[in-house]
């Protein structure tokens, strides 16, 4: 069903991101940590500790605390690791974000009593803030913890990249940046997120990865709810012509069930209530239909002209 994005937080970043990387975990990877993908045994499943972490964080006692993923691997040369994916995704700087990263990596390290890799993904605004080490040293005794950063800021040099890549990550950051791009710019970010959903189509993306980037696009690239309504109707048009039907029942459903009232709402107004066999027959018609009855309504002279062959 369409969802009203006009009420919702544009620029909370963090559900899609947690949810798109826990779908595509293996490509999340590949993009953003290869040396990683290529010394895990992937015939194994990914196991995320979600509940256990939340414990965990919890536990850290601090604020605005913003690790969203702990996954259980296990490696080719055998034995269990645990990576600890922190998706930094707020606007601004924080001025204590590389302690907080050593505090959780700590508190799940002690808690497992397992070996923890941490992967920092920035999607702030400030291409000098880069931390990937916190050191705290005082009377001969130092610590020294490094964990890698990844700024999304830094691709924006390297779209043509990101636009020929046929990894899912590859759309994810692309979204990300457009959707950053075209804040206040609904009509913009109309087109660039109608090029990159087609351009789903055009990679030979598998149905469940469409699926799943689709929603972190329409996330992150929200659009005020009649121009949301537009572009599911291209989308669902051009699935048709390309007999691909990637969106979801519900979405259709949803789509069909807004034009069907709005249609037997207009009805009511020229020509009174409709009646049962009308409203069956909107009730049962397919989207085209709908359109084009609705078309119809200010020419038509009876109900039955609405209705005609």
């Amino acid at each position: 069903m369409i969802k009203q994005t006009s009420q919702r937080q544009t620029d909370e970043y963090d559900s899609p991101w947690k949810e798109v990387t826990k779908t595509c975990f293996k490509e999340f990877l590949v993009f953003f940590l290869c040396v990683a993908h290529d010394e895990i045994d992937w015939n194994r499943p990914v196991e995320f500790l979600d509940q256990e972490f939340s414990r965990i964080v919890k536990q850290a006692d601090s604020k605005d605390r913003r690790v969203d993923l702990l996954a259980k691997v296990w490696l080719l040369k055998g034995g269990e690791i645990w990576v600890l994916i922190h998706v930094e995704v707020h606007g601004n700087r924080t001025a204590d974000f590389a302690e907080r990263m050593n505090t959780v990596q700590s508190r799940v390290r002690d808690f497992y009593n397992k070996s923890v890799v941490a992967l920092a993904i920035l999607a702030d605004e400030e291409p000098s803030w880069r931390p990937s080490e916190y050191v705290y040293e005082m009377w001969g005794t130092k610590l020294s913890y490094q964990f890698t950063t990844i700024k999304l800021l830094d691709y924006l040099n390297r779209l043509p990249e990101l636009e020929a890549s046929i990894n899912p990550f590859a759309m994810v950051v692309l979204a990300h940046l457009q959707a950053k791009k075209t804040k206040h710019q609904p009509q913009t970010r109309y087109q660039e997120r109608w090029r990159i959903t087609r351009g789903l189509y055009q990679r030979g993306f598998s149905r469940e990865q469409i699926s799943n980037l689709y929603k972190f696009i329409e996330w992150v690239m929200s659009l005020p709810a009649e121009m949301e309504e537009r572009f599911l109707k291209e989308l669902i048009s051009f699935e048709e012509e390309s007999k691909m039907q990637y969106v979801t029942y519900a979405e259709r459903s949803g789509i069909q069930k807004g034009e069907a009232n709005v249609l037997l709402r207009l009805l009511q107004r020229r020509f009174g209530q409709a009646p049962d066999p009308i409203k069956t027959k909107i009730t049962e018609a397919s989207l085209e239909q709908l359109e084009t009855w609705t078309d119809r309504i200010l020419d038509a002279k009876s109900i039955d002209d609405v209705f005609a062959n």
